[in-house]
């Protein structure tokens, strides 16, 4: 049997993902039971304290055991937590070491959401891929530049770690574990009883792209309002550093270094978030959004729309936008 270690951090975490963790991998215990199988997690909530309340003081949780209780597990589960990354490394340090020695001795671990960011603290991400939730994306960079960031995806897994995108994509990773550990029949059914999308890997489409601004060069800010003002214009590298006076390597160098994207990134990322919003609300055609952000090749549109959102035009537009969901 697998031993299950979900962790209940000090602090404020995500109270959905401990629950729902335990509620799904319960449920594949009790299917197997029923199908005349061996029940196949022992799974238990692992603290630092007998008692647990959230720093919000609405939930209480009350650990079946503490954290020095437990010498070995098979699957460490992380779940999201809130707030200042400094104020949750001091409360939860006992933590961080605990997770090291499990790592080493066997165990896998998981994070889900933003529980990215004390995950990568451990230094077991790095040169290792990771998700989180893709608001965070660009802080997370900053603070942990060894890690290979995918905040496109769902889930990514690497050397028996794993983590999720963000929010209720943790149950996305949670039917990929038991397909792992029960097989693709139980997950299946687990994905059918809890209605949740199996095989689905990319969170692109639920990214709203607003910039990102938290940097505090001057020029490329004075940049990034120019091409969300201009965006539907042909707009050039070489236009930009010139207006803003700066040599085109050097202002490449800056605005990659503050956006984490490539000048011609961030203008196709701006483009493609205009066209999403008239996809969703408007009654434009395609090709009419297209001319409106500024493509003129209709290919060129569509791949570069598909590389952003992981969706065709069309389909974004038949997934997102009210009246084309009601004429299906």
């Amino acid at each position: 049997m697998k031993h299950v270690s979900i962790l209940i951090p000090q602090g404020h975490f995500s109270l959905v993902n401990v629950e729902g963790t335990h509620q799904i991998l319960s449920w594949v215990n009790e299917y197997l039971e029923q199908t005349d199988r061996q029940p196949l997690f022992k799974i238990q909530l692992v603290g630092l304290s007998k008692v647990t309340t959230q720093t919000n003081g609405l939930f209480t949780i009350n650990p079946e055991v503490l954290l020095n209780e437990v010498t070995n597990t098979d699957l460490v589960i992380l779940p999201a937590v809130h707030g200042d990354l400094e104020s949750i490394l001091k409360q939860n340090s006992e933590l961080i070491p605990w997770i090291i020695k499990q790592y080493k001795n066997g165990a896998e671990v998981v994070s889900y959401c933003i529980g990215s960011f004390m995950l990568a603290a451990t230094g077991l991400l790095n040169g290792r891929p990771c998700s989180t939730h893709w608001r965070t994306a660009n802080e997370f960079r900053r603070l942990f530049p060894e890690v290979h960031l995918m905040d496109d995806k769902i889930m990514t897994e690497a050397d028996g770690i794993y983590t999720s995108g963000g929010a209720y994509s943790f149950t996305n990773l949670l039917i990929y574990l038991v397909e792992k550990y029960a097989g693709r029949d139980v997950a299946i059914t687990a994905s059918k009883t809890f209605m949740i999308d199996i095989d689905r890997h990319s969170q692109s489409p639920f990214i709203m792209f607003a910039g990102q601004k938290t940097h505090q060069d001057e020029v490329v800010l004075n940049a990034q309002q120019y091409i969300e003002q201009y965006f539907p214009n042909k707009i050039t590298v070489d236009e930009l550093s010139e207006n803003f006076s700066v040599g085109r390597r050097t202002f490449e160098r800056r605005f990659k270094k503050a956006t984490s994207n490539t000048v011609v990134e961030y203008i196709q990322r701006v483009k493609i978030e205009a066209a999403k919003k008239q996809l969703e609300s408007g009654r434009k055609t395609v090709s009419e959004v297209m001319y409106d952000v500024g493509y003129t090749d209709t290919k060129a549109f569509r791949d570069v729309f598909k590389k952003v959102t992981g969706l065709s035009p069309v389909e974004y537009r038949n997934k997102y936008n009210k009246e084309a969901i009601m004429l299906q």
